[in-house]
């Protein structure tokens, strides 16, 4: 298993940026595809953006192309969310989720999450 912590939520006008991070401990942080995730008030938790463990690939949810960009540090064991011309519906908490295997946007293919971290876009 590995450890995921998220930070880097807060609020933020419409237009504006945030970058969120997620901090992996205990397994090796190279064997993991690592994927955002966001729930929003009312809503299931969804889909927002996955990186190979390789880092050589990214893939986004419709709604975030062009505006986020997913990354990874494997020095600092970290993965990073840069969001830009953030919109009110992008209002959730963000989660930070792991897999050995999998690389794509099927939330019960991964068992390792992290607690979120709350993004609030104001109009």
């Amino acid at each position: 298993q590995v450890q995921l912590v998220e930070s880097g939520g807060g609020l933020v006008e419409a237009g504006g940026s945030l970058r969120l991070s997620c901090a992996a401990s205990g397994r090796t942080f190279s064997g993991y595809h690592m994927g955002w995730f966001r729930q929003a008030p009312g809503k299931e938790r969804a889909f927002v953006a996955v990186i190979k463990r390789s880092g050589s690939s990214t893939y986004y949810t419709n709604s975030v192309k062009g505006r986020f960009t997913i990354s990874r540090d494997s020095a600092k064991n970290t993965v990073y969310l840069q969001m830009n011309s953030l919109k009110p519906e992008d209002t959730a908490v963000y989660y930070c989720a792991a897999s050995s295997y999998y690389y794509g946007d099927d939330i019960t293919r991964y068992n390792n999450w992290g607690q979120g971290t709350q993004v609030t876009v104001s109009s």
